[in-house]
């Protein structure tokens, strides 16, 4: 198997992007990362988008997009599942370079969901239709219970939920990319309004419109791109049940331990020798069980992770330097890809103020649903 490259990455603003269609969007961020490796031909594109079909009417992305780049011809394909569907696009990607298919990989992530779907009910379609959609029950309503189950086991506050908004709204506000470029205090956050107990507005990620795409390539054709490449050393993907009912406990993400140790161990790295990570924190929960579940905190530290600073940039382990999907936004095909991204800039000492420094081992966490897929991605930087 050959040694993996991210060469090129290119990135849309994140936000209500009115005037950019979903088209519009692929293209500015793939010709982005296209012009950052000087690149002017791709063997395939891997595209993550949860549901064109439902958000503008759109299916069919793979010809269509590849068409709207200049690139008609080229093998494309879209890839989908749910919110982790660019970090499954990524690992698509990895393993046709890694597997000698292509040389050459585009993979992007895009989603254009502010032209008048109805979110709420789209996003649902990535729940349990018959055992939990059915009975109204919505994403904000299911990581309410998983909030809820995460108190009555490990102790964890309201007040411990509201630290993780405050922690990535800190980091989004120097994140020139950010949709949410504003910092918000703990009782901002505890004063919001009520979306699920005891989920509130500001413990949730926006709707958001957006694109990333990274250029891959063996790490041994990368100087052709550029002298600061990134290596993807380790992939690992797992799946879980998709209704909570059915699994074992509310609180643990099983998914993301899964695909977190088979990324580890085709990294040959452990949860300690990570430097730098993006975690999923749909909404604020999701972040404390991320971090658990990867090992990046010790089970039922997670909590108090973002209030003692031990997850901030300065920390430990910073987690979420971007922002994170709550303040840098989740168009949610985009997701997986824009954190590869950020992790990308981190290990080439290119984050700015964000920046972590000595950074050489990085970790991005894509997950789907209420976490019944879950994409782990490690990283190295080669500098």
């Amino acid at each position: 198997m050959r040694e993996v490259a991210i060469v090129g990455a290119g990135m849309t603003q994140f936000g209500e992007l009115w005037q950019s269609s979903l088209r519009d969007l692929f293209v500015e961020a793939a010709a982005a990362a296209l012009r950052s490796a000087g690149a002017d031909h791709v063997d395939s594109i891997f595209i993550g988008n949860m549901s064109g079909g439902q958000f503008v009417g759109q299916e069919h992305l793979g010809p269509l997009l590849a068409d709207h780049l200049g690139m008609a011809g080229v093998a494309a394909v879209r890839v989908e599942s749910a919110c982790a569907s660019g970090g499954a696009a990524l690992g698509l990607g990895f393993m046709a370079v890694a597997s000698g298919l292509a040389d050459v990989v585009l993979a992007a992530g895009v989603e254009k969901m502010t032209d008048g779907a109805d979110v709420t009910n789209v996003l649902a379609s990535a729940a349990d239709q018959e055992n939990e959609v059915y009975h109204g029950i919505t994403f904000p309503g299911l990581y309410a219970m998983i909030a809820r189950a995460h108190m009555q086991v490990k102790g964890t506050t309201e007040e411990d939920l509201a630290w993780v908004s405050v922690k990535n709204h800190k980091h989004g506000a120097m994140n020139p990319k950010a949709q949410f470029r504003t910092e918000v205090t703990v009782d901002q956050v505890l004063k919001s309004s009520m979306v699920a107990e005891p989920l509130r507005l500001l413990h949730c990620s926006p709707v958001s419109d957006g694109a990333a795409a990274v250029l891959l390539c063996p790490l041994d054709k990368a100087e052709k791109y550029t002298d600061k490449p990134v290596k993807i050393v380790g992939s690992g993907m797992a799946t879980s049940a998709m209704a909570l009912a059915d699994r074992k406990d509310l609180a643990v993400l099983d998914a993301v331990a899964q695909s977190g140790e088979r990324a580890y161990k085709m990294a040959g790295v452990m949860p300690k020798d990570v430097q730098v990570a993006e975690v999923h924190d749909c909404f604020s929960i999701a972040e404390i069980c991320c971090i658990e579940a990867l090992g990046l905190v010790s089970e039922g530290k997670g909590a108090k992770a973002a209030a003692s600073g031990h997850t901030a940039l300065g920390g430990q382990i910073p987690v979420n330097t971007s922002g994170g999907l709550k303040s840098k936004g989740h168009p949610v095909g985009a997701t997986g890809v824009a954190q590869a991204i950020e992790i990308f800039e981190q290990l080439r000492g290119e984050a700015g103020e964000r920046q972590v420094e000595g950074a050489r081992i990085g970790l991005t966490q894509n997950m789907g649903g209420s976490g019944a897929s879950s994409v782990v991605h490690i990283y190295e930087g080669v500098r």
